[in-house]
């Protein structure tokens, strides 16, 4: 009878224990309740402590439409890209998937955004260094990055930038900087053929400014020594006047001889005809350039117009002179025309990014989101007193002669003792 009665007992002890193991831990969890109640309100509210101690993090965002570029520019960009990411084998690999088309213009203009020209230039904006309290200054970059979220719509193309600080005002600040140090890498870095033509075109003209100039003060340098303003006009007029002073001359001549006839040599007016003829055979003569003056180099220094006998000679190198000076005008007008027509089309190719929403103000905090911290806190308190309760149990459960008590025991017991000296 007693056999029947035992035997009986064991089939409900064995109906009561459930054979699956984790139904096992948690019916033996289930007798720790209370212990395990306590440590969860105690991690709740430790977790609500430290939620309500982290700091209040805002977060601005803003959306753009990135440009259409060239294959070529593409490439150059990605491969700056490259470069500003990982190094120099890298950035080749970047500038063979650029020209291989691998790469979207998205993804170029977010590995731009997260080079270290762009995310350099914000962290020296703001003095991020200090704020961040970082000594160096990767460490820094590295906490920008983890603050700062780009992502693309693949559908769309358009590329959104999110930035988290402290402060909503920087926040804010700091996400329309992205967009502007991106777009003033894209103005430096571009090397299209437009602006290689606008810099040479540039240095031709600067160098035909220069010979203009010169051809310019020489001419008038010429023109000053020799009294010469316009040899065709000055040749005409000189002509003109000589022979209206020739005239006078010879009907001169006529009315002193008739005089000379009627009155004499000696009568006044007879003296005055030969005075009149003097004047202007001198006047002649000077025209005619027979008069030569006691510098000859200065001969005509000091002279209305040069003399009918130089005018050739003078020409030619007046002619010389005033064709420099219309060539290199020409060719200065020509450059000038072509510099503005490069200006034009490199500022048509250099890529500007189209901001379709600017910088949003943060009207809320972003992080911490305190709930989830003390739900997660209660979590992993009692994850961890259930797993030190189930460990707990395996270690009275495991036999003496287990190695990893032969292991623990010696350590134990010199910890002890260690304990008791102190």
């Amino acid at each position: 009878m007693s056999t029947l009665l035992q035997h009986d007992l064991e089939q409900r002890q064995a109906y009561r224990t459930p054979s699956a193991p984790w139904a096992r831990n948690l019916l033996y969890l289930w007798g720790y309740r209370r212990f395990l109640l306590k440590v969860g309100v105690g991690a709740l509210l430790l977790s609500t402590i430290y939620a309500f101690l982290i700091p209040k993090r805002y977060q601005s965002a803003t959306s753009m439409m990135p440009p259409d570029q060239s294959s070529s520019s593409s490439a150059m960009i990605a491969a700056l890209a490259g470069r500003a990411g990982a190094g120099s084998s890298s950035g080749l690999a970047a500038l063979a998937g650029g020209l291989l088309g691998v790469k979207s213009n998205g993804e170029l203009y977010m590995d731009l955004m997260r080079s270290g020209s762009v995310e350099g230039a914000i962290a020296d904006r703001f003095n991020l260094q200090k704020l961040y309290g970082k000594r160096y200054r990767g460490d820094t970059l590295k906490k920008l990055a983890s603050r700062t979220k780009i992502s693309e719509d693949k559908k769309s193309g358009v590329i959104t930038i999110a930035v988290e600080d402290a402060d909503p005002k920087r926040a804010q600040q700091m996400a329309q900087s992205y967009i502007d140090e991106l777009n003033r890498l894209l103005i430096r870095v571009n090397t299209s053929s437009a602006r290689r033509e606008r810099e040479f075109i540039e240095k031709r003209l600067t160098t035909v400014s220069a010979d203009l100039d010169n051809a310019e003060e020489q001419l008038s340098k010429f023109s000053s020594s020799t009294s010469t303003i316009d040899i065709k006009a000055q040749t005409q007029a000189m002509v003109e006047a000589g022979a209206k002073l020739q005239a006078q001359w010879i009907a001169s001549q006529a009315e002193l001889e008739s005089l000379r006839q009627i009155y004499g040599d000696e009568n006044v007016r007879v003296r005055a005809a030969r005075e009149r003829i003097a004047v202007l055979q001198h006047q002649l003569e000077k025209i005619g350039g027979s008069v030569v003056a006691a510098d000859p180099a200065n001969a005509t220094a000091d002279e209305l117009y040069p003399p009918l006998r130089r005018l050739p000679e003078l020409g030619v190198r007046w002619a010389n002179l005033y064709r420099s000076v219309r060539v290199q005008e020409e060719v200065y007008e020509l450059l000038a025309a072509q510099y503005e027509n490069a200006r034009i089309q490199e500022a048509k190719e250099v890529g500007s990014v189209s901001v379709i929403d600017s910088p949003s103000w943060p009207e809320k905090k972003s992080f911490p989101v305190r709930r989830w911290f003390m739900l997660g806190g209660m979590l992993l308190g009692l994850f961890l007193a259930s797993m030190f309760l189930l460990l707990r149990r395996s270690w009275r459960e495991m036999d003496e002669g287990h190695d990893l008590k032969r292991v623990v025991q010696p350590i134990r017991a010199r910890m002890r003792r260690k304990r008791v000296l102190a």
